[in-house]
């Protein structure tokens, strides 16, 4: 074998898998689905270089382990703290594996609300799939200073938000040369995807201090705007994204991008960084002058063709201001 090679860096795990678990208090039920991936680094490097695959945690008994948790954590409900508890157990379970990236992707479930009209209450066990978009977390567990001193890193998010106002958006003052054919617009569809992500600082976490390494003790209150209060962080977010989106007279996509993650560092205060991907989502007005109709004058445009591709995107990440 060829001695000019080396290995530079290697993990492995188990992606997409599917948990849903109901949580039951009495008749009041609550529900989450998740769709998993665990990735493990270590000391093993002899199952690549040398095909020893007594260093090898399977990729079953990862997806083994992400069930049995489901089941038995206290966490489940919260994708942040369920993503690290597990992957906790992973470097505290495992004396040769030293990091593990755990990646949870949230689906959206929400009580159906039912009862005579204006007296509506939230059905204590019937839920609806109320929206295409999924809350996202990232999670790096380092024990690569020692069992004792493990680190965690955090970035949650929402990806497939799709968003649209039919005004209150223009662009205009762009460079125009010989390549530019894109007309300026004082009024215009504004529709995009969102994708956000949003990072904590790196936190300490305690070792859990039972023989099998399932112990996970996550405080039950935190500072606002930290990781342990993930879903009143994660609703302020999507709430600040929205409203911005809704309400800015927009110079710009990238404009409002800006204002957006803005108001969701100063909202959350151990929030360091938040990053936007804005694909457009173009909305064309249909030419009908062959016809005597006036379909592409901005407040006469009503009849559009929605178009795919090529997409503009607009990406840009903010962070908070040190000292």
């Amino acid at each position: 074998m060829s001695s000019q090679s080396v290995l530079a860096s290697a993990r492995y795990g188990k992606d997409l898998v599917r948990v849903f678990r109901v949580v039951r208090e009495g008749s009041w039920h609550h529900v989450v689905e998740y769709n998993v991936k665990v990735l493990l680094e270590g000391n093993i490097e002899t199952s690549y270089t040398e095909a020893d695959n007594s260093v090898v945690v399977t990729t079953d008994a990862m997806k083994n382990i992400t069930y049995y948790l489901a089941k038995i954590s206290p966490h489940i409900l919260s994708p942040e703290r369920f993503a690290l508890h597990l992957g906790t157990h992973m470097v505290s379970k495992y004396a040769h594996i030293h990091k593990s990236f755990v990646t949870v992707e949230k689906l959206r479930w929400s009580r159906i609300p039912v009862g005579a009209e204006g007296q509506e209450q939230p059905h204590p066990h019937a839920f609806v799939r109320d929206g295409a978009d999924k809350r996202t977390v990232e999670v790096e567990i380092d024990a690569s200073a020692g069992k004792d001193k493990i680190v965690a890193k955090v970035s949650s998010g929402i990806a497939d938000l799709l968003v649209l106002k039919s005004t209150g958006s223009a662009f205009t003052g762009y460079i125009r040369d010989e390549y530019t054919t894109l007309r300026e617009v004082d009024d215009r569809v504004f529709s995009t995807s969102v994708d956000l992500k949003y990072t904590f600082a790196p936190f300490a976490i305690s070792a859990p201090t039972d023989a099998k390494g399932l112990d996970f003790p996550a405080p039950s209150q935190d500072t606002p705007g930290g990781v342990w209060d993930g879903e009143i962080v994660a609703e302020r977010v999507r709430t600040a994204t929205l409203e911005i989106f809704a309400l800015d007279e927009s110079a710009s996509v990238q404009a409002t991008l800006y204002k957006m993650a803005q108001r969701v560092i100063a909202e959350n205060a151990d929030v360091q960084t938040v990053t936007y991907n804005l694909p457009n989502k173009h909305y064309i007005p249909v030419d009908m002058k062959y016809i005597g109709v006036d379909n592409t004058t901005p407040s006469k445009a009503e009849v559009f063709v929605p178009v795919a591709a090529p997409s503009g995107l607009i990406s840009a990440t903010i962070s908070r201001k040190q000292g």
